[in-house]
Formats: C-alpha cells, sequence, structure tokens
C-alpha cells in the first residue's frame, strides 16, 4: 500500500499461502514496479512463518529496511486495516 498515493497492490490470494509463494509474489510486485521501487523506503509485513528470509533478500538488495510488526505497534496496521474493512463492506454490499 502506498499511502502518499493512496494505491493498493494486490498481489495475490490464496487459502493456503507457503513461503515460496509469497516470495514470488514479492519478485513479481518489484519487476512490476520497475524503477519506481526504489522510491519505497519501509516493508512492513507480519511475524508470520511465511515471510522467510527468502522473502527478505528479495528487498535487501533494494535498499528497502524491514520492519516486522511487533505488539508494541498498534498502529502500524491501520491503513491496511481500514482498506480490508471497506472492501469487506463493498463485498458484503453486492
Amino acid at each position: 500500500m502506498e499511502l502518499a498515493t493512496r494505491r493498493v497492490h494486490v498481489l495475490g490470494v490464496s487459502a493456503r499461502p507457503a513461503g515460496a509463494w509469497v516470495t514470488q509474489l514479492a519478485r513479481d510486485v518489484l519487476t512490476d514496479l520497475g524503477d519506481r521501487a526504489g522510491c519505497f523506503r519501509f516493508l512492513i509485513r507480519d511475524r508470520d512463518s511465511k515471510f522467510t528470509a527468502a522473502f527478505d533478500a528479495v528487498f535487501a538488495g533494494k535498499r528497502h529496511s524491514r520492519h516486522p510488526n511487533t505488539a508494541s505497534e498498534p498502529r502500524s496496521n491501520a491503513f491496511a486495516e481500514r482498506w480490508i474493512t471497506r472492501c469487506s463492506d463493498a463485498i458484503m454490499l453486492r
């Protein structure tokens, strides 16, 4: 999610995501973004086991600072949770 432009990049949906699948999605989004990928400073993700060292390595060469969420940062997911809530509401209205 790009906060400045309010763009959301939906990478994929899976009932059973695995580390290799998530890592490939990371490679795909960097390819799609091209030169714009260098504009991002932070990658904020949760501590799920599917975010492996291979996932972090995809972003390591792009000068992104990787930040796993912690319990002491309750507001770090606010933007994502708000977006998800709005999408869920829109789906339920259909």
